[in-house]
């Protein structure tokens, strides 16, 4: 794609709106999401709306930092120092952004049934997902695995924190929750398990078993992902829960 063309010398099938409408949203690149946000580029014979989204995209991307991550905290201030962005163009992105979080953070209501990670983490994405400092929390749901309540069980460093079974399994018995969903954040933004992970957990399956309260799931979430260790684990054949 040619990005000093405008979008509207583009063929149909190229341009943004039109690939959305016939696509999604999800498969469209960052820069033609942005593209659409902006309407129109730098003026005739300069970057059109797409080759501008790629060069904020690599703006943004001189902070050593994703460049996702860097928009997210962005202001108006820093946008407009951008050549082709003005005060309209850099409302118009931060409220996309703003509204993204928004609509993200939304989280289900009590009762609601938790019956896959992506509920789970819908519902744990307020309280740990874009966190600096690393948490762990507990979802609590009743027999039919719907939603009791959320605790933060602990609040810890930039790079750990502590929490111990009992912490967690107390939470579950005060809000006479039968089931569990365990979540941390890794601020890095890496949601790989660590070995320290895999051995709460276990730890975490084995009380489970001895005390009657399955523990469900235990999730990792950090800039906008997530792993379910369930998924990617042995653990729950190792320790069936009974759920």
């Amino acid at each position: 794609m040619t990005y000093s063309l405008r979008i509207a010398d583009l063929p149909t099938t190229e341009r943004p709106r039109e690939r959305l409408m016939a696509h999604g949203a999800k498969n469209l690149s960052t820069a033609e999401l942005i593209a659409i946000l902006l309407a129109t580029g730098q003026g005739k014979g300069k970057l059109s709306a797409v080759g501008l989204g790629q060069h904020i995209l690599q703006k943004l991307g001189e902070h050593q930092r994703d460049p996702l991550e860097v928009l997210r905290e962005i202001g108006v201030r820093e946008l407009t120092q951008i050549p082709g962005i003005g005060p309209a163009k850099a409302t118009t992105i931060l409220a996309a952004v703003e509204l993204g979080k928004r609509v993200f953070q939304t989280r289900p209501g009590e009762r609601t049934t938790i019956d896959s990670p992506d509920t789970a983490a819908a519902c744990l994405s307020h309280d740990l997902m874009w966190q600096v400092q690393e948490r762990f929390a507990v979802l609590l749901l009743d027999t039919k695995h719907r939603l009791i309540g959320t605790q933060t069980i602990t609040i810890g460093t930039a790079t750990e924190t502590l929490a111990h079974p009992r912490d967690i399994f107390r939470e579950a018995i005060r809000h006479t929750a039968t089931r569990a969903i365990v979540a941390h954040n890794h601020p890095s933004g890496n949601v790989e398990p660590s070995p320290e992970d895999i051995d709460l957990t276990r730890q975490l399956l084995q009380g489970g078993q001895f005390l009657g309260i399955p523990i469900l799931d235990h999730l990792i979430l950090g800039n906008g992902n997530y792993q379910s260790l369930r998924e990617i684990t042995t653990l729950w054949d190792e320790y069936p829960q009974g759920d």
